[in-house]
């Protein structure tokens, strides 16, 4: 049983990515299963550090742009907003340029107030690049005026 309210689709949340950090960064979801939102972003000038591997803070960026489409998918958008709350990452191994990097984030708790989420980064070939915790406050949705 999905955990998703709604239907959603990889294709409506990557089109909501325009003029965001998402778009800048190359950041894509590629996949939504019944309780995980998979995505990728390249290794390249937009992402990697002066020593020319991944960027410590794009994969955190990564790893949180993830989490909270995943909290935003869970939620009743008319009532509710998911917002970083706290992040941490070990970063154990180095993206190569010229790669990508693939992230699944999947909740670890959904309460009403607060979630929590881990989020695997791994390389090309499966490898663990960056293990992430990202917890989202659920805060009541300002109404629109």
């Amino acid at each position: 049983m999905s955990i998703w309210f709604g239907e959603p689709t990889v294709e409506e949340l990557n089109a909501r990515h325009t003029g965001s950090l998402n778009e800048h960064l190359g950041i894509e979801v590629t996949e939504l299963t019944e309780d995980s939102v998979h995505g990728r972003m390249p290794v390249d000038q937009r992402t990697t550090q002066p020593a020319g591997i991944l960027h410590g803070g794009a994969s955190v960026a990564f790893a949180e742009s993830l989490a909270s489409w995943g909290g935003y998918l869970t939620v009743d958008p008319a009532r509710f907003h998911c917002v970083g709350q706290e992040i941490n990452a070990n970063h154990v191994r180095p993206g190569l340029p010229g790669t990508w990097v693939h992230g699944v984030a999947t909740p670890l708790s959904r309460g009403r107030r607060s979630q929590v989420w881990d989020i695997r980064i791994t390389d090309d070939a499966g490898r663990l690049v960056c293990v992430s915790r990202c917890t989202l406050a659920i805060v009541e949705a300002e109404p629109r005026r």
